[in-house]
């Protein structure tokens, strides 16, 4: 798919191609849109919370599910996109120490005119200072649904990265790459409706190894014990940040009283930066929630957290 992404550099998305790896760091910013066939969708499984089938709607040849909140949507327009936003920042640079932030976006939502144009996720890795890939998956098209699909699957996240490391090798130019893309620690970061399949990638993805941070944008809406029960395992080897509105108070502080009812301690202020260790939730009441990843404490807070992230300086 060409699109719009072409003004990113999107190169063609068939398969890797041998080329010349850069000498030094990226001379401009590389994006693609590619097929993975670990991607959440198509998926054909059961829901984790009742074991019914995901798809549980059968009309003549088309499938579909029936969202609680969006009612019944059919999979060849809604799950069947498996395409992923694979980025390399201008200025990225493989031979230094570097990291993959993996973002997943909410309800309502596509890669091109949400995660892209709207929400500039692309742009504030670009701006910010840090050296990292960037991965976004396609969920729910354009739907009022959280669902993780694939990511609900025990292990099924670090297939996913496994597949991962060989786009982004062929952006980097060449495919001997895919071991280190493959070896890189995670930055962990869901908006809104992210929240499901951030808290089962961290319950059972089989990539905590490499999670070194977690980030959610006013995402905390629900498997609160999901991400407690992750802090109270990693937080020594990485670190924990929600910034909140009104619309995801609750959940943030559902969390904050299980970590305290284990004994576990937080802040609530502005963090000068992000290491190992730190918990952080952030009110931000005056932010509004369908603007947050642009405007919420600051503008462009996404851009403003990886630049607080020590140690992968691009």
């Amino acid at each position: 798919m060409v699109g719009k992404l072409a003004a990113f550099s999107l190169l063609a998305t068939a398969g890797p191609a041998e080329a010349a790896a850069p000498q030094g760091p990226l001379p401009q910013q590389k994006a693609a849109l590619f097929p993975f066939a670990s991607a959440p969708f198509p998926y054909h499984g059961p829901r984790p919370d009742d074991g019914t089938e995901f798809m549980d709607v059968a009309a003549g040849d088309r499938l579909g599910h029936t969202s609680p909140r969006g009612g019944v949507y059919y999979e060849d327009r809604t799950y069947s996109d498996n395409r992923v936003l694979a980025a390399l920042p201008q200025g990225f640079d493989l031979r230094k120490k570097a990291a993959i932030v993996v973002f997943f976006h909410g309800n309502n939502a596509t890669l091109q005119r949400d995660v892209v144009d709207r929400q500039h996720v692309l742009d504030q890795v670009q701006n910010s200072g840090i050296n990292a890939a960037l991965i976004a998956p396609q969920f729910a098209v354009d739907a009022l649904d959280s669902s993780a699909g694939k990511f609900w699957e025990p292990g099924a996240f670090a297939q996913f990265m496994g597949e991962a490391s060989i786009a982004l090798a062929n952006l980097w130019g060449t495919r001997t790459a895919r071991n280190a893309f493959q070896s890189l620690p995670i930055i962990l970061v869901a908006y809104s409706g992210g929240y499901n399949p951030a808290a089962y990638v961290l319950a059972q993805g089989g990539s905590n190894n490499r999670v070194r941070g977690v980030i959610l944008l006013d995402a905390l809406v629900a498997e609160g014990d999901k991400f407690a029960n992750w802090i109270s395992h990693y937080r020594r080897g990485a670190f924990f940040f929600s910034a909140y509105s009104e619309a995801t108070a609750e959940g943030n502080g559902e969390v904050e009283h299980m970590l305290s009812s284990h004994g576990i301690s937080y802040s609530t202020g502005l963090p000068n930066s992000l290491s190992a260790g730190n918990v952080v939730f952030l009110p931000s009441a005056d932010s509004d929630h369908d603007g947050f990843m642009t405007e919420a404490w600051v503008s462009n807070p996404l851009q403003w957290l990886l630049n607080r992230i020590p140690g992968y300086a691009r």
